[in-house]
């Protein structure tokens, strides 16, 4: 079939996404058109979906389990061990997913670099993963909303309205969960941002009994905990261990990613940024998450632990209650039940891409490739629903306990997606090296390869293979845990030996690897910002130069992101800091500060919600992040200066500019500057 050149939006200047009879359609042997997925999911949506594949009910919930069982160095060290293992992951995902944005994702890339088998064996278990984790999202939802109605005859009600939330969001399609999901993790968001820094204030006795806390969890109980009773230092090994393996729940879902490459707008451009920054995610949400829980909240409380039903078991909600606030656990119940949503919206997205690469690469029915005129795989995304319908069984055995089953086959299923993707990756750098290909000219790469890829795989395996040992204790049987823990392991090489067999092909020599297929489809449509098409667009672009210059060059001038990243981050911490000094009292003088922002709590309170949603809002969808941090880091000193002016704050930021290798200390004497300081001058 002749190709064609890409057509291009005349107002964007991007390439169009052609319609089903247009030449990008697959066409099959008696040369009907087949429908395929579109590029619906945009660079914020892309952003929002890999903070949303991180932050879940694993962190506000299952982190319990995790402080009993490790203590808080156990959990902080547990976590970061998990960390360091899900970013070595995703910098070789991305780097591959980078390259080839494809549908399919990394099951399709299995095929390409490694085998037929494998990538039947890694698609099926993703599959399995998320079709098994759906139902104990929406067990998690049924269990929050029990906080409130502690009607349990009732639980098949609640269940099923969160299933018909679910399935309208993706029935929807993909920018319509896009959009969803881009609600619900900045609520998220909020939510652990806002709980990060109340524990914070509550450390240092800012609640309203005035304990200062301090390390004192870390002295007494202690920093770890003898797992079962195990004396010594084998006791607390095995808790660290114990952590790490439920840790491993919280960390899984940050790879949907991949599965949403097929589904993204300029993957070869919006990808790379949100694989740069899990990092940032996962030291300031999980790790950070995870210290303020150890320092409030001792091991040994008896009120951790999921096993308690509802988000009680929170130990952010504990350690609310445990410093007097009455209010608030209601209100961070509220958004749990947000995050549980959004983790279902997501699984049941996932688990129906998943199926739908699954057919793309032969490996599952065709029938699964199906999908509607607007590139919706209708029947994926029915059979991946008829599995949400496991979640009734919470009504019978408590939605708890059948969260917990879930949770534990899904955290294994999700370590062996780790180390498919990890071997993947290995096989992908061993065939750049045989035919040549430099990596530093990737879309996306990384230095610690593949020394990161071969340390991924070889934790994920051990984690998986040792995950349930402690049922091999003495009096510690139980036929549950063992099932749930050890069936996801002993599937994937069942799995893969019985694709072997059945397909018959051989490992892939790196020297025959495909790199090329596909490509000029995706080269197509990366395109750069379009230029300005009139004089107003033209002023914007003349401005972000001049923001640029003063706050130092990025990688990308992003339009109206690089202004407004600098104005809302200022925003950001300018309503935080009044919410502290109304709400709390702290003493903090604020030279001139117009008094009449002071007069409501509640306003600073909106104020700060939405400086955190718009500040993470322009962090991940600009490519400003140099500029951002700065911005932040400079508004936050000017507030805190007793002497603080609008002058003052611009001199400090190009002081602190000028410091920067790329800068000149002449910029001081810019004509632009010199004359925002006139016009704060005349403000002040």
């Amino acid at each position: 079939m002749a190709s064609k050149d890409p057509v291009y939006d005349e107002k964007t200047g991007a390439p169009k996404l052609v319609a089903e009879s247009d030449s990008s359609n697959v066409e099959t042997g008696g040369g009907t058109p087949e429908r395929t997925l579109h590029r619906q999911l945009k660079n914020r949506h892309i952003a929002m979906i890999s903070i949303g594949g991180v932050i879940g009910t694993g962190l506000f919930l299952g982190t319990a389990n995790s402080l009993v069982a490790g203590g808080p160095v156990g959990l902080l060290l547990g976590y970061l061990t998990v960390g360091s293992i899900c970013y070595s992951v995703m910098i070789s995902l991305g780097e591959m997913i980078a390259y080839l944005p494809i549908p399919g994702g990394h099951i399709k890339l299995a095929e390409r670099f490694v085998d037929g088998a494998f990538s039947f064996t890694m698609g099926w278990n993703y599959w399995y993963n998320w079709t098994i984790i759906l139902p104990a999202e929406l067990s998690a939802a049924s269990v929050l909303v029990d906080f409130w109605d502690k009607n349990t005859d009732l639980n098949s009600l609640w269940i099923s309205i969160c299933i018909i939330v679910v399935v309208c969001i993706n029935f929807l399609g993909a920018g319509a969960y896009g959009e969803a999901e881009f609600i619900f993790a900045s609520i998220k968001v909020i939510t652990i941002v806002g709980l990060i820094i109340l524990g914070i204030i509550l450390d240092l006795g800012g609640g309203p009994d005035h304990d200062r806390l301090g390390f004192r969890f870390w002295k007494d109980p202690g920093p770890f905990v003898q797992y079962h009773k195990i004396a010594g230092a084998k006791g607390r090994f095995l808790g660290w261990w114990a952590v790490m393996t439920q840790a491993a729940f919280s960390f899984i879902g940050t790879e949907i990613v991949a599965i949403a490459a097929g589904e993204a707008k300029n993957p070869r451009r919006n990808l790379p940024k949100a694989i740069r920054r899990v990092y940032i995610r996962i030291l300031l949400f999980y790790i950070g998450g995870v210290t303020v829980i150890g320092l409030l909240v001792p091991s040994n409380d008896p009120n951790l632990g999921l096993n308690k039903g509802t988000a009680a078991a929170s130990p952010f909600v504990i350690a609310i209650k445990r410093s007097g606030i009455k209010a608030l656990p209601h209100i961070i119940n509220a958004c749990l039940l947000t995050s549980a949503w959004s983790a279902a919206s997501s699984d049941m997205y996932t688990s129906s891409r998943a199926l739908y690469g699954l057919a793309v690469a032969h490996n599952a029915p065709a029938i699964f490739k199906r999908t509607t005129r607007n590139g919706l795989p209708w029947v994926a995304l029915l059979t991946s629903t008829a599995f949400s319908f496991l979640a009734f069984m919470g009504v019978s055995s408590g939605s708890g306990k059948v969260f917990n089953w879930f949770a534990n086959m899904t955290a294994v299923a999700g370590l062996m997606t780790w180390f498919g993707i990890a071997v993947t990756y290995i096989r992908f750098y061993a065939g750049t090296k045989a035919q040549g290909l430099d990596r530093s000219k990737l879309p996306y790469s990384s230095v610690l390869q593949p020394y990161a890829a071969w340390y991924a795989a070889i934790f994920c395996l051990l984690i998986s293979i040792f995950s349930g040992w402690a049922v091999f204790l003495k009096d510690n049987w139980d036929t549950a845990t063992f099932v749930t823990n050890y069936l996801p392991l002993i599937l994937f090489p069942i799995l893969y030996i019985g694709a072997k067999l059945w397909k018959r092909s051989p490992i892939i020599p790196a020297s025959e690897m495909d790199f090329y297929s596909g490509l000029a489809e995706i080269e197509a449509e990366t395109y750069d910002e379009p230029p300005p098409r009139n004089r107003w667009e033209a002023f914007w672009q003349w401005l972000v130069c001049v923001l640029v210059l003063i706050f130092g060059p990025t990688s990308e001038c992003a339009g109206l992101d690089v202004i407004m990243a600098v104005l809302c981050d200022t925003a950001f911490a300018y309503s935080m800091y009044t919410f502290l000094i109304v709400k709390y009292k702290i003493n903090c003088c604020i030279s001139g500060v117009p008094g009449r922002v002071l007069h409501s709590s509640t306003s600073a309170v909106c104020r700060w919600a939405l400086g955190i949603l718009l500040q993470l809002w322009l962090y991940d969808i600009s490519d400003t992040a140099p500029a951002s941090l700065r911005a932040f880091t400079l508004s936050v000193g000017y507030l805190r200066s007793p002497n603080g002016h609008w002058f003052l704050f611009l001199r400090r930021i190009t002081q602190g500019t000028s410091k920067l290798p790329h800068a000149s200390r002449k910029w001081s004497a810019h004509p632009c500057i010199s004359r925002s300081w006139q016009f704060a001058s005349v403000l002040n």
